[in-house]
């Protein structure tokens, strides 16, 4: 069993920066899974936003993020973050961390078993 808990979301002004955090309980979390962010924002679907996979911490970006966004992970604090840096309106959702058996960079909603509760993210014009 993982325990994902997200922190770091807040309100910020566009073309600001913010971290966000996801700390995982159990032991190996980052040599067992891969982490992953997605967002979701009002009325909308919960989006790929970025993964970084086990061991070598290969990382993937949705494309329409990448560039701004960076995804790392800590496994001595058994953390992983998204580095958001200039931030748009459409960027404001709530930001999801989450955990998959599968390798590589999965994208899809349904290869992550297990969630955090999410942190709200909202960027100002």
């Amino acid at each position: 069993q993982v325990q994902l808990v997200e922190s770091g979301g807040g309100l910020v002004q566009a073309g600001g920066s913010l971290r966000l955090s996801c700390a995982a309980s159990g032991r190996s979390t980052f040599s067992s899974y891969t982490m992953g962010w997605f967002r979701q924002a009002p009325g909308k679907e919960r989006e790929f936003v970025a993964a970084i996979s086990r061991g070598i911490g290969r990382q993937y970006y949705s494309d329409s993020m990448k560039g701004r966004f960076t995804i790392s992970g800590d496994n001595a604090k058994n953390t992983v973050y998204l580095q958001m840096d200039s931030l748009k309106p459409e960027d404001t959702a709530v930001y999801y961390c989450a955990a998959s058996i599968n390798y590589g960079g999965p994208k899809l909603r349904n290869d992550y078993g297990y969630w955090g509760q999410g942190t709200q993210v909202t960027v100002s014009s």
